[in-house]
């Protein structure tokens, strides 16, 4: 892994977690984008290396309505950038991590992605990522 490439946080509304945000950071949100794969929409700040995304639900079903419902809004995943996530999958199966998808998905800000499920990694969900090229 080669850094962390997002922290993500469930919000019920990014029209009140967005001027919250711009204020806590002290910048503007540069990105907002749909993911229709994960029924969100997703903003985006960054500080130094490191990403903020704030995920908002588009649809009761989604994962991050189910989040909100059972633990409100709050700190979801933490994101690694990975250099080959084909590679960093079949690493992490043989380490004995469950992977919530088979194959990557495409995600948010031009990447692949895969999720770890949280029983395995200390009740933290985790995702790998990597840049479409």
């Amino acid at each position: 892994m080669l850094k962390v490439e997002h922290i993500g946080i469930a919000v019920r509304s990014l029209s009140d977690a967005i001027p919250l945000y711009e204020k806590l950071l002290n910048t503007d949100c540069y990105k907002q984008e749909p993911v229709d794969s994960e029924a969100v929409i997703t903003a985006f700040f960054k500080k130094g290396e490191t990403k903020i995304e704030l995920l908002e639900a588009t649809a009761p079903e989604s994962a991050i309505a189910k989040f909100i419902d059972k633990k409100g809004e709050g700190m979801h995943h933490i994101a690694f950038e990975v250099a080959d996530i084909y590679a960093e999958m079949e690493r992490l199966k043989g380490e004995g991590f469950v992977l919530l998808n088979e194959q990557p998905k495409k995600g948010a800000d031009n990447k692949l992605i895969c999720f770890l499920h949280p029983k395995g990694t200390a009740g933290v969900l985790i995702e790998i990522c990597q840049e479409i090229r």
